[in-house]
């Protein structure tokens, strides 16, 4: 390209734009599941993702049994309380679970190696069966041991066992798949994993950059190499599909006293944000962390209690632009998507005004200026919403 200032040429615009092109492409938001639930290897069988769908469906009907129950738990205005409840009963029924990970790591512990293979081969046969019955949820994967722990072997012989049962049982690797890398306090270790999974699908004979993984950002030392590491998205070579912040491991790490490792602390915050910072227009998902707590007792008070800490969490990471977040217990489910549909229905018809108002060249109401970044967010914020409020198979709300 031949550009030129007054007669002089711009020297090196031409390779600087296509790079911005190749690092920073334009796009819509794709859909990105609202949750990742979160199942250790141990307790995961064939009829996990059926339990936690039928648990929140019971608690549902049981503590939310109209629209204005709901109203009151979650605050969601009286006009949209009976949408939010037919959408969240229906999401229950059909589609519980969007995104699901079987953990090895934390949620699982230190095992007897013989036994840490013999999960693997049983979560493989597990997936395997969902895949056939065709309930295996869209994004699917494991979380492996951390690199950190001085022992990727045992984090890669996971893996690779895992993965050899499942497409030996289905014929291939069924889509969806990622695989969660957790605990990276030292940068060098994700080049090394980003290499294991090209030698692994090599060996299995999969597509290249089939298998892709998600970091998790858990310590301080990330979220630092993370700030001064302009390429690392392009250096992984595409590989890295996600970043995961994780709560506890992090508030622990910043020396947080118990009572306050919590997901709406500042320290959270400032994670996030840089988070945000990094891999802004990468095309790299976010994901926010979780609440460790399940109702206290069956009891209405106690799940009551339970979903509007947890609805006020979801909204937190909403309103700071993390769209999916950890869930780790049936109950969950319930307030995670109540808090999202409401969440996404509260402006859904005011931005489509504004951006009806902007195509159109005429002002919008109330007095607003929009300007063109304006603009493509709102647009990009309709997309989420109706990503998030269509039904699996089916077109967007």
């Amino acid at each position: 390209m031949d550009v030129t200032l007054g007669g002089m040429p711009v020297e090196g615009f031409a390779e600087a734009h296509l790079e911005q092109s190749g690092r920073f492409p334009a796009r819509e938001p794709a859909w990105q599941p609202v949750h990742t639930v979160y199942v250790p290897a141990d307790v995961f069988g064939v009829h996990t993702v059926a339990s936690w769908g039928e648990a929140a469906r019971e608690l549902l009907a049981v503590h939310l049994a109209s629209a204005g129950d709901l109203a009151e738990v979650f605050e969601v205005p009286d006009g949209q309380a009976a949408d939010v409840h037919r959408l969240v009963a229906d999401k229950l029924n059909t589609e519980p679970v969007e995104d699901l990970r079987i953990d090895f790591e934390d949620g699982y512990g230190v095992r007897d190696p013989a036994q840490e293979d013999e999960h693997a081969a049983a979560a493989a046969e597990a997936v395997a069966a969902l895949y056939a019955a065709g309930r295996l949820p869209r994004r699917w994967g494991l979380r492996v041991k951390s690199f950190a722990d001085g022992d990727p072997g045992r984090s890669l012989r996971t893996l690779d066992g895992f993965l050899t049962a499942v497409t030996r049982r289905v014929g291939q690797l069924p889509g969806g798949f990622t695989v969660t890398f957790p605990k990276v306090l030292m940068e060098a270790y994700l080049g090394q994993f980003a290499a294991c999974l090209a030698e692994l699908e090599e060996g299995l004979r999969l597509p290249g950059g089939t298998l892709r993984f998600e970091l998790q950002v858990e310590a301080p030392q990330t979220v630092l190499f993370l700030q001064r590491s302009a390429d690392l998205v392009p250096a992984l070579g595409g590989r890295l599909a996600a970043a995961h912040f994780g709560v506890f491991d992090y508030t622990a790490a910043c020396g947080l006293p118990p009572h306050e490792q919590r997901l709406d602390h500042p320290a959270c915050d400032h994670a996030r944000h840089v988070m945000q910072t990094v891999f802004a227009g990468t095309g790299v998902e976010l994901c926010d962390g979780s609440l460790a707590a399940s109702p206290a007792s069956a009891s209405g008070p106690d799940v009551r209690a339970l979903w509007r800490r947890h609805a006020a969490l979801v909204r937190h990471s909403l309103a700071h632009g993390f769209y999916q977040g950890w869930d780790m217990h049936p109950s969950h489910l319930v307030s995670r998507y109540a808090a999202t549909y409401a969440f996404h229905l509260a402006h859904r018809d005011e931005y489509a005004g504004r951006v009806g108002a902007w195509q159109d060249r005429r002002t919008a109401g109330g007095g607003v200026l929009d300007e063109p970044a304006t603009i493509r967010t709102l647009t990009a914020a309709l997309t989420r919403a109706g990503h998030a409020l269509s039904r699996r198979g089916s077109s967007p709300a």
